[in-house]
């Protein structure tokens, strides 16, 4: 790789750096280069290898008549159990149809019927093929960014750590070396892999939150982490909420529903747990709509035609990351956060379904607008030196851990033992859970089964410090 170090002295300008390559960190990059900026896209996979390629939902925007931005935000503020952050969900649901219609705009086709799912008033969810929505969008991304001059992409590039001069960040330090900008975009997804049953790609271990406290940024929320109700028990592969939201039912072990299936995501996958597993019956759907999903059920060994499928809940979500304001500013200046590493405060406690890529949408797309306004980088930058020794230690024990004592149901005794894990994000996972002393959407403490009025706050942690809560507005 050759060092941007070295290509600034001859000439090569660099608006904005971009590490990750999922949905969030493309609409950065092809916003910026829609208006004249020059833009770096590292990734330490292949263009199209980031968790939103394996988002089976849909996207989330009121497009039909009875449906308005309003009550999307008060589905969202419901489902966020008094913790979203009310400006976030305010440019989240207005910006939404427009949103939309830029995807279409760059070749992502939607089914014109609209999906109900799991919190939702209204049938206001955006499908593409079915369950594949993920991967339709950030394939038609991928192949904009690579036919757009003005973004580079280098793939196979591990960052890190971040590169910090003069008490801002100034690019990154790769495995093969430094690389310099006047703005950086962490878009490195969630945290989800540390959990032993999962339905995130190996790769999700929250190393940019990681990075960004490293380097002095505040991260928050990182005890709400969503379980997603239905994962194949045998495998861990997802099982869209859209087939619930089509009219697949969930039975126990007589055959009998025991939730409703369109309950909030911690209402449900809390319900299976309590039964140890139960039964998704895809009997009622009109399966032809998911054929890719269908496909992939039968080759794991089941027939959906003739019989249930067996399910559990599985860690899918990363609600908390790196605090940023509306724009992807973080409170380390130069460096930005968007998609699932960041936290807007828009999810609160609990995500409302198919918010996620909408959420890398629309703030993708307004920290592509803001951060190409960083001042320049000064002539002389302090050397990037080697990046903080982190010392993480992610195996299938420290795994098992997070799922035994971090997973759907937690108690002080349990988190205590993480507090020494050898890896930094399931200690913070393990400080935050805590640190909040009730149960409040995907957290659920045992030993404080209720919520606390008083602890409607966000739980930012600094490094070196203990976590603290604040108030949003």
């Amino acid at each position: 790789m050759a060092s941007l170090i070295s290509n600034r002295s001859e000439g090569e300008r660099v608006d904005l750096l971009v590490v990750g390559s999922g949905i969030a960190g493309l609409i950065a990059a092809l916003t910026v280069a829609e208006h004249g900026g020059r833009v770096l896209v590292v990734s330490k996979g292949s263009l199209s290898a980031s968790a939103s390629y394996h988002a089976q939902g849909g996207i989330a925007a009121a497009g039909s008549e009875g449906d308005s931005p309003e009550l999307h935000a008060a589905d969202t503020i419901v489902a966020g159990r008094g913790l979203c952050r009310s400006s976030a969900v305010e440019v989240l649901v207005e910006e939404a149809p427009a949103r939309i219609d830029d995807l279409r705009a760059l070749g992502v086709r939607f089914s014109p019927e609209l999906g109900l799912e799991g919190g939702h008033s209204r049938s206001r969810v955006f499908h593409s093929r079915g369950a594949e929505t993920g991967r339709e969008i950030e394939l038609v991304l991928a192949r904009r960014v690579r036919d757009e001059e003005r973004i580079r992409v280098l793939e196979g590039e591990r960052v890190l750590g971040l590169w910090c001069s003069g008490g801002r960040c100034v690019g990154v330090v790769g495995e093969s070396g430094a690389l310099a900008s006047p703005a950086t975009l962490l878009a490195t997804g969630g945290a989800g892999a540390l959990w032993s049953r999962t339905t995130n790609p190996e790769g999700a271990l929250g190393e940019g939150i990681a990075m960004a406290y490293r380097a002095g940024a505040a991260v928050a929320d990182l005890e709400f982490v969503q379980f997603h109700p239905t994962a194949l028990s045998a495998s861990g592969m997802l099982l869209s909420e859209a087939l619930r939201g089509a009219g697949a039912l969930l039975l126990d072990a007589n055959g009998e529903r025991f939730t409703d299936e369109l309950a909030p995501r911690d209402v449900v996958a809390r319900a299976i747990a309590a039964r140890g597993s139960a039964l998704l019956d895809l009997r009622p759907v009109d399966r032809g709509r998911f054929p890719a999903l269908i496909d992939r059920i039968r080759e794991a060994g089941f027939d959906p035609e003739i019989e249930p499928v067996p399910v559990a809940p599985a860690a899918h979500y990363t609600l908390g990351g790196v605090v940023t304001d509306l724009d992807g500013r973080s409170d380390l200046p130069g460096l930005y956060a968007a998609g699932e590493c960041a936290c807007t405060g828009v999810h609160g406690a609990n995500r409302l379904a198919s918010n996620s890529l909408l959420e890398c949408v629309v703030f993708g797309r307004r920290a592509g607008l803001t951060a190409p306004a960083e001042a320049p980088l000064e002539a002389e930058l302090d050397p990037p030196g080697e990046p903080r020794a982190n010392g993480d230690r992610i195996d299938g024990e420290l795994r098992e851990q997070m799922w035994r004592e971090a997973g759907l149901v937690r108690d002080a005794a349990g988190l205590k033992q993480l507090c020494t894990a050898p890896a930094l994000v399931p200690r913070l996972v393990a400080e935050s859970a805590l640190a909040r002393r009730e149960s409040r959407g995907v957290h659920f403490r045992a030993d404080f089964p209720v919520e606390e009025p008083e602890l409607a706050a966000h739980t930012v942690v600094r490094d070196g410090q203990s976590p603290v809560f604040e108030r949003w507005s």
